[in-house]
């Protein structure tokens, strides 16, 4: 079975921006809250997996 990086990357992206929104939206008053915090790691850690998926060499 051929695995595809590219493809796999791009739940990861959708996810990053969907994060990345919920934290924009979770930011009230100030950036310095728990929930805005959790979720802009996540959307980091995800967008760094999707650029690492799509920028994978091919095998």
């Amino acid at each position: 079975m051929t695995s595809w990086p590219r493809l796999f990357s791009l739940p990861y992206f959708i996810l990053g921006v969907l994060f990345t929104y919920l934290a924009i939206k979770s930011a009230h008053e100030t950036v310095w809250n728990v929930s805005t915090i959790a979720l802009a790691a996540f959307a980091a850690f995800d967008f760094g997996t999707a650029f690492r998926l799509f920028f994978a060499p091919k095998r």
